[in-house]
C-alpha cells in the first residue's frame, strides 16, 4: 500500500486547497496559507464561541461568556465553536466547497472542525447532523456542503451522522441577501423533524459552513430541542467578524 500511495502522489501530487501549490504530504494546506488564515483561538465566549480581544493586561477565566450570552438573550444551542473567522483570505475556502465543486478539500476542512469542536467533545454527543437544504437547491447544487463534512467528520470522531431526522421543508430565500429580524422570519417553519424517536434524549452536534447571525443555527436548535434532543452544540467553518 505504501508503494501505491507513493506512486499516486507522483501521478497526482497532493495540491494545497487553498493556492494549488504542491505539497511534500497530504495536510490540506502549504504553510504560507496556513498562516494566512485567521484561526480562531482562546479567549473566546465560552458559550458562543464568539473570538475575545487578545490584550495582554486581561485575564480570563476558564469559562468566559460575552454580554449576550450573560443575558442569555441570543443562542439555544449549548457550546458553539468556530474554525476561523471569514474575511478575504479564508472566504474562496468556503466558496470553492459550496459553489465552485472543490469537495476535494472537504477532508481537510472536516479536520479543521474537528480540531476546534475539542469543548464539544468532551460532552460526548451521541449525534452528528449537518444543517440541511432544500431538495430543489440540492439538485441545482448536487450535493449539500456541510453534509459532506459531517461525512469526514463522523470518521475522524467516531460519532454517528444523521443525514435525515432534520430536514429543510421551505425553499427560503438565502440569508445572505437578507439582514436582521428578516433573516428570523424568513427561516420560521422552514426545518421539521421527520424522525423524533432518533433525537429525543440525544446530544446533538450541529454542522454547517459559516455562521453570519446564527439564525440558521438557533432555528434548528429549536425544532429540534421541540423533538426532544438532550442538548444541541454547533460547529462551523467560520464565522462573519461582525
Amino acid at each position: 500500500m505504501e508503494f501505491w500511495r507513493k506512486l499516486l502522489n507522483i501521478i497526482l501530487p497532493p495540491r494545497c486547497i487553498k493556492c494549488g501549490r504542491i505539497l511534500s504530504e497530504k495536510n490540506g494546506l502549504c504553510s504560507e496559507c496556513f498562516s494566512s488564515i485567521n484561526f480562531i483561538s482562546a479567549p473566546y465566549c465560552y458559550k458562543c464561541g464568539r473570538p475575545f480581544e487578545k490584550e495582554s493586561n486581561l485575564k480570563f477565566a476558564a469559562k468566559q461568556y460575552c454580554g449576550a450570552c450573560l443575558q442569555k438573550k441570543k443562542f439555544l444551542f449549548d457550546i458553539q465553536r468556530t474554525a476561523f473567522i471569514y474575511d478575504e483570505s479564508s472566504k474562496n475556502l468556503i466558496l470553492d466547497l459550496k459553489f465552485r465543486d472543490k469537495t476535494v478539500s472537504a477532508e481537510t476542512l472536516a479536520n479543521m472542525l474537528y480540531q476546534c469542536g475539542t469543548d464539544i467533545w468532551k460532552e460526548n454527543p451521541d449525534l452528528i447532523i449537518p444543517v440541511p437544504i432544500h431538495r430543489l437547491r440540492l439538485l441545482k447544487r448536487r450535493f449539500n456542503q456541510s453534509a459532506l463534512l459531517v461525512k469526514y467528520l463522523a470518521l475522524r470522531c467516531g460519532i454517528e451522522a444523521d443525514y435525515s431526522s432534520l430536514k429543510r421543508v421551505q425553499n427560503t430565500i438565502p440569508q445572505v441577501q437578507l439582514s436582521g429580524s428578516a433573516r428570523r422570519k424568513n427561516l420560521k417553519q422552514a426545518f421539521k423533524v421527520t424522525s423524533p424517536q432518533n433525537i429525543k434524549d440525544k446530544k446533538i452536534v450541529l454542522i454547517d459552513d459559516v455562521e453570519t447571525t446564527g439564525s440558521t443555527l438557533n432555528e434548528c436548535a429549536k425544532i429540534l430541542r421541540k423533538a426532544g434532543a438532550k442538548a444541541v452544540y454547533s460547529i462551523t467553518l467560520a464565522r462573519t467578524e461582525s
